[in-house]
C-alpha cells in the first residue's frame, strides 16, 4: 500500500464500545414528602381557621341572645353550629344553629329552652327558613305556670309520665274528701289542655260516672278540662305544636315562623283562642 492511500479505520467490536453513562434518576420521594408536609400544613391551617370562625360565630350568637332576651351576663348559653362553619359563611347562611340555655324566664315562667334554627342568613336582615323550639319545665316550674290558672290547685301538682297529677277536695256532708286526678296534656290553639285520664278516691280508682253518682254536680270541678294559655307568654310567631310528660319534665314543642326576625307582628305576644 502506498503512502498516499488513506487507511480505513475499522470500527471497534460492539463489546468493546464503552456503555453510555445512565441518565441520572430523579429522586421522587423528596417531592412526595414535601407534598405531604404541605398537605398537613394546609389541613392544620384549615382547622385553625375553622376553629376561629366557629368561635366568632358562636360568640356573636351568644351575645345577641343575651341582649335580645335581657339575660344576665353570667347566663350559660350553649351554641352549636352543625357542619363546617367556613363554607356556610361563604354560602351566606348557617344550615342548622342550635341554642340552649337552662332557667330562662319569659312572662314570669321559667324553663329550660332549646331552639334549632334552619338556614339562618349571616348577611342582610337575618332571615331564616324556620325553627323549632323545646321548653322543659320541672315540677316546681310547672306549679308556677299552673298557679296562673284560676281555681287550679297548683300546690298539689306532680309529674308521673305520661300524666300531670293533682288532687283537690270535694265536700260531702261537710267533710272534705280528697280526689286524685291524672291529667293528660295536649296542645290546642296556643294552649296546654289538661284532661282527666283517671281518678282516685282514697286508694281506689273510680270512674267519672261513679264520681258523679256520689257527688252530683260537684264532680264537674274534677272532671273538667283545664286550659293553660301559653301563647300569651311568647311571640305570635312561636306556636305550640305538642306537649307531653317525659320522665320528671313537662316538655312543650313549638314551631317558629321563619319571618319572625323581620316581621314586627310576629314579634308581639300571641293570644289564645
Amino acid at each position: 500500500m502506498s503512502h498516499g492511500d488513506t487507511q480505513a479505520t475499522e470500527p471497534l467490536p460492539d463489546e468493546m464500545v464503552p456503555a453510555a453513562a445512565p441518565a441520572p434518576r430523579r429522586r421522587v420521594w423528596p417531592w412526595i414528602v414535601a407534598f405531604a408536609i404541605v398537605a398537613v400544613l394546609a389541613v392544620a391551617a384549615w382547622f385553625a381557621a375553622e376553629a376561629i370562625a366557629r368561635q366568632i360565630v358562636t360568640g356573636v350568637v351568644r351575645d345577641q341572645v343575651r341582649t335580645q332576651l335581657s339575660l344576665p351576663a353570667d347566663q350559660q348559653i350553649d351554641v352549636d353550629v352543625a357542619g363546617a362553619v367556613i363554607p356556610q359563611l361563604i354560602g351566606g347562611s348557617i344550615d342548622d344553629l342550635t341554642i340552649a340555655s337552662d332557667d330562662v324566664t319569659f312572662g314570669g315562667v321559667t324553663g329550660d329552652v332549646t331552639v334549632t334554627a334552619h338556614d339562618v342568613a349571616v348577611r342582610g336582615n337575618g332571615e331564616m327558613s324556620g325553627a323549632t323550639a323545646t321548653v322543659s319545665l320541672d315540677e316546681s316550674q310547672l306549679r308556677t305556670l299552673l298557679s296562673t290558672v284560676e281555681g287550679f290547685p297548683a300546690d298539689t301538682v306532680g309529674l308521673a309520665a305520661p300524666h300531670v297529677t293533682m288532687s283537690l277536695n270535694l265536700q260531702l256532708f261537710g267533710v272534705a274528701i280528697p280526689i286524685g286526678v291524672a291529667l293528660t296534656p295536649t296542645a290546642a290553639e296556643g294552649q296546654i289542655v289538661l284532661s282527666p285520664a283517671s281518678l282516685r278516691l282514697g286508694d281506689s280508682e273510680v270512674t267519672a260516672d261513679a264520681l258523679r253518682d256520689q257527688f252530683g254536680g260537684l264532680a264537674d270541678t274534677v272532671l273538667r278540662d283545664w286550659n293553660v294559655c301559653i301563647a300569651q307568654y311568647l311571640p305570635a310567631g312561636v306556636v305550640l305544636s305538642g306537649v307531653e310528660v317525659e320522665g320528671d319534665l313537662l316538655v312543650a314543642d313549638f314551631d317558629v315562623d321563619g319571618s319572625i326576625a323581620t316581621d314586627p307582628a310576629l314579634q308581639e305576644n300571641g293570644t289564645c283562642a
